[in-house]
């Protein structure tokens, strides 16, 4: 992002707001998805009781892990691109 005088533009500024809140729900469906398929037999079927709190426990934390990796990724190409997405190198 080009920063002029300090100030970024109201273009620059909807970009950044935009990529958060793709960033966001990107990676809140890519957690639900991955808890569904963990945790999700433990949810619908009767299963031991240390396998159903295991799943549960997995399903949790893989989640989370997943949900923080896909805003990192997400934020940190935005801002390697330059702050431009959708923009394609003009030489490709």
């Amino acid at each position: 992002m080009s920063v002029h005088g300090g100030r970024r533009t109201q273009a620059e500024r909807d970009a950044v707001t935009i990529e958060i809140g793709y960033a966001l729900f990107s990676a809140a469906f890519a957690a639900a998805v991955l808890f569904g398929a963990v945790a999700g037999p433990a949810l619908l079927f009767r299963l031991p009781d240390l396998v159903e709190t295991w799943s549960l426990r997995a399903g949790s934390v893989l989640a989370a892990v997943v949900f923080a990796a896909r805003v990192v990724s997400v934020l940190v190409r935005f801002r390697a691109d330059g702050g431009q997405p959708g923009r394609t190198n003009p030489d490709s």
